[in-house]
């Protein structure tokens, strides 16, 4: 069985593992008192965002990797990752405002996390971009990875703003010093989403380095 067959096999699971999880958000997971309803694209918008940050975090460190083994298969996955993570961050930045809105009363507002999460998606932009631009592929390989390196960077920033500065946004409430503060049954769903949106990531990156693999997508840098 080939990579892209294998990621295939996986992105099938997990958008079905998808479909319970949401039916489990819908029917069984009680409603937030003050929120509403809204508070249900929290199960979408939270564990989009942890995709999009693995992402970055990925091709951050591959891409490391990349400039000190000059392996073009650390190349290969960034760009993978990177294509992967620009459609998870999408979803995030969708689901944010929708969410936001009957919440905070505003679609949008410039607060330290959202700036910086836009940030993020601009790099994930400017990372494709400059791989469609530079057509020599050792060169388009370390520009890339040091692009990769500087959303790497970003992401602890992300993670801190909320306590670093004045925002909208709740200070988080599974990855933090104390014991998460959701509801048992509402952290079961919340920890079932993040599980599946990562397989959901794993299937889709396999296909993508299958295609980069096979001379579809980021070309070989190994004349770097």
């Amino acid at each position: 069985m080939t990579l892209a067959q294998r990621g295939r096999r996986v992105t099938l699971v997990g958008l079905a593992l998808l479909a319970g999880v949401y039916v489990r958000a819908l029917v069984y997971t009680p409603v937030e008192l003050h929120q509403g309803p809204a508070q249900k694209i929290f199960y979408v918008h939270v564990p989009a965002a942890w995709s999009a940050m693995l992402a970055m975090g990925l091709v951050g460190l591959t891409s490391i990797l990349y400039l000190l083994v000059k392996d073009p298969r650390y190349d290969r996955f960034a760009a993978a990752s990177a294509e992967v993570g620009t459609a998870f961050s999408l979803v995030m930045l969708t689901t944010g405002p929708i969410w936001a809105k009957p919440i905070w009363g505003t679609w949008w507002t410039w607060d330290a996390r959202l700036t910086l999460t836009l940030f993020l998606f601009f790099i994930f932009l400017g990372y494709l971009l400059l791989r469609g631009a530079v057509g020599e592929a050792g060169l388009r390989a370390r520009y890339s990875a040091v692009l990769g390196i500087c959303g790497l960077v970003l992401l602890p920033f992300i993670h801190l703003s909320v306590y670093l500065f004045r925002t909208l946004h709740p200070q988080p409430i599974v990855l933090k010093p104390s014991a998460p503060s959701l509801p048992g049954s509402m952290l079961a769903t919340l920890l079932l989403s993040f599980g599946v949106f990562t397989v959901l990531y794993l299937g889709f990156v396999m296909q993508r380095y299958a295609i980069g693999d096979g001379g579809g997508g980021g070309g070989d840098a190994g004349s770097a």
